[in-house]
């Protein structure tokens, strides 16, 4: 066989193996996602927390940004089809902001892979998902869900639990940052166990 076709052959058997994977993880991310727990006292009832986008760091870390987007695009496009509740809207934001937390950890893991980047990814991941989270939920998610339910009565959901809370800005700042970031630290925190166990995972896609 010549080099030609043992490189063509190499190079489907690595897309295949892509593919089974981020097959595999997308579907256990959309399981997740209905795996959700609010909490209570901190922030309004419907912002849960769930750990769907782990899957996605996942593909993100071991193959690169574009398959755990890929996880994550996957992932909401089912929930959108058999669960949604936004009408397609609270998906598209689920994938800016989970994207934006896998993008920024595997670019940065990617750069040197052991365990105290990992961590430094992570810390990086976090801030930008508060960042990009907070910025979608200003200007797209929270005025779409205001034009549903009135603006007013999502600033009166804030107000009942912090009343501090007397605008859009202000429900942002005091609940979808703090949101991400308990967020991202509960993410990070669950993925740091997994790191040895996912080490023969984790590593340069060829």
């Amino acid at each position: 066989m010549s080099k030609t076709g043992v490189l063509k052959n190499r190079n489907s058997g690595v897309s295949t193996n892509k593919l089974v994977k981020v097959s595999l993880l997308s579907a256990i991310s959309f399981i997740l996602m209905f795996v959700e727990m609010p909490i209570p006292g901190l922030f309004p009832e419907f912002l849960k927390i769930d750990i769907s986008d782990i899957p996605a760091l996942i593909a993100g870390l071991s193959m690169g940004p574009l398959a755990g987007v890929a996880v994550e695009v996957i992932k909401n496009f089912l929930h959108g089809i058999v669960a949604t509740t936004t009408g397609g809207v609270g998906e598209i934001a689920n994938i800016i902001v989970g994207s934006s937390f896998v993008i920024g950890a595997s670019l940065i893991y990617n750069r040197k892979r052991n365990i105290k980047n990992l961590i430094l990814s992570l810390v990086g991941a976090t801030l930008l998902m508060v960042i990009v989270g907070s910025v979608v939920n200003y200007f797209f998610l929270l005025p779409f869900y205001g034009q549903l339910m009135g603006i007013d009565a999502i600033i009166g959901i804030g107000k009942a639990v912090n009343p501090r809370v007397n605008n859009l800005l202000d429900f942002v700042l005091w609940f979808i940052g703090p949101f991400n970031l308990v967020k991202g630290i509960m993410l990070s925190i669950l993925i740091l166990p997994l790191y040895k166990k996912m080490e023969v995972l984790i590593r340069p896609a060829n």
